[in-house]
């Protein structure tokens, strides 16, 4: 599968859609030349591998009592560092990130996750390598 955004629920758009058709393209256009037996050097890629799901701080009665920061937000695969503002509470108050390396916050502030108890997604960047491939056949 291909997922493909941001975009708003119940919201087609233009450039969204274009981007997804081209993506599925690049990869019909590689198993083509997979099936063809054109073989494909050896690649680096960075990736973004998840740690963990991020909630809203809550109070004893499991309610919300901060929101996303304003410097966090629409700031989805940026590095985040130790001191950065993660939440804003109701009062005013700084809820800063405390963590001992860099890592990079998506689906942050995704309305389809609140239900799910998740302001954000901490992930960390990596780079993966991969061999030559070439089709057997």
């Amino acid at each position: 599968g291909v997922e493909v955004g941001p975009q708003p629920q119940g919201v087609v758009r233009a450039d969204i859609l274009d981007k997804m058709r081209k993506i599925v393209k690049h990869g019909l256009d590689f198993v083509q030349l997979f099936n063809e037996g054109n073989e494909f050097p050896p690649c680096t890629i960075e990736v973004f591998k998840i740690m963990e799901k991020v909630d809203y701080p809550r109070n004893k009665n499991d309610e919300v009592i901060a929101i996303i920061h304003p410097k966090l937000q629409d700031q989805d695969w940026q590095p985040l560092n130790n001191g950065d503002p993660l939440f804003l509470t109701l009062d005013g108050e700084v809820i800063a990130y405390k963590g001992d390396c860099i890592v990079y916050p998506t689906f942050i502030n995704e309305a389809a996750y609140y239900e799910k108890k998740q302001a954000f997604v901490k992930t960390v960047k990596m780079k993966l390598t991969a061999k030559h491939i070439r089709s057997s056949v």
